[in-house]
Order: structure tokens, then sequence, then C-alpha cells
């Protein structure tokens, strides 16, 4: 099953950004952007790939005590970004940005010796994903909208380990689905 570790932003905080993305699809090329679904935002901690079903509880189990040792911290939607010359839009985070960081690395760390197959580590950016494309956009347009987007403050109280069912049907724009596999408390009480 494909995985991966994430942070859920709570649905007030989804429907702020819904407003906001739903300005960005009126804006001159806007078509040539893939947007994402409001269902599957998530900030990715660390993506796992393939993972064999018998390895989950492993990762569960290592996830959990990562958890158990990073403390709740509190995170807000800010702004927006861009990687691969337009090919990905997103928004960014602001808040507790290096307790977010510090997750991501015990979620790769707990990756890695749950004998999860990881990619090359790269620098953890806090990052949600709101469009895409496949040909290089000029998305200066929507950075200049997103540039003083910022949702209200929550504490991020839980990492979750997500389930990424990909498009089948070969439906164009048809988007990924995604399922909570497992939830796990962050602090002492994790």
């Amino acid at each position: 099953m494909r995985l991966f570790a994430a942070v859920l932003p709570p649905e007030d905080v989804v429907r702020a950004l819904d407003v906001e993305v739903g300005a960005l699809r009126t804006l001159d090329g806007a078509g040539a952007m893939r947007w994402t679904e409001r269902a599957g935002w998530h900030f990715t901690l660390a993506f796992y790939g393939e993972v064999e079903e018998d390895t989950v509880p492993e990762l569960t189990a290592r996830l959990g005590r990562a958890a158990a040792r990073t403390e709740p911290f509190p995170l807000a939607l800010s702004g927006g970004g861009q990687f691969g010359r337009g090919r990905a839009l997103w928004t960014g985070a602001a808040g507790d940005v290096h307790t977010m960081r510090l997750l991501a690395e015990r979620a790769e760390a707990a990756g890695r010796k749950a004998g999860v197959g990881m990619d090359e580590h790269r620098r953890y950016t806090a990052h949600l994903t709101v469009a895409r494309s496949r040909d290089a956009v000029d998305v200066r347009p929507y950075l200049a909208a997103l540039e003083d987007f910022r949702s209200r403050t929550w504490t991020v109280e839980e990492l979750v380990l997500v389930r990424s069912h990909l498009p089948r049907s070969g439906v164009p724009g048809e988007q990924p689905r995604y399922e909570a596999v497992a939830r796990r408390a962050l602090g002492a009480a994790g």
C-alpha cells in the first residue's frame, strides 16, 4: 500500500483555504493548473511509497513513538510558494515550523527503522499543495494573491499515517483518494 505521514489541518482552516483557492481559480491561466481537492489537503511529513502490509504495524508503532516524543505545536497556513518552475503551487506554514520539521525528521527516521526504503533525504519544506501542472507555469499572479493569506493558528495534536489510493479510472483530472490508516497523538499522551 502507498503510504505517507502527514499533518492534517482542521476543517475550518481547510474552508478558509478553499475560499482562497476559489479566488486563485478565477485568475488568468488557471485552467492550465490541476487544482487539488480540499479533501486531500495535507502537509506531508514523510513519503514512504509502496509499503508491504506486514510492515505497517512496525511503522505505526515507530510513528507512535516519534509522535510521543514531539509536543503539540501551533501552526497556520501562510503565504505561498512553488516548486519546479510552477509545476507545483502551494501554501506554506507559519508558527512552530521548527517542531514540524523535527516531526518530519522523526517520521522519516521511523520509516527507515521500520525497513521502508526511503528516497534520499532532503531538507523539509512545510507546504500544502493546492495545484499542479505538467508544464512550467508562470505562477507569479498566484503567489502575489497568496502573499497575504494566513489562516487562523491551530494546535497540531496528532500525526496521521495516510494511505493514498491512486486514480485508476483513466478519467482526466481524477484525484487520488486518501484514507487515514493510523492516528497518533503528539506529546506524552501519545
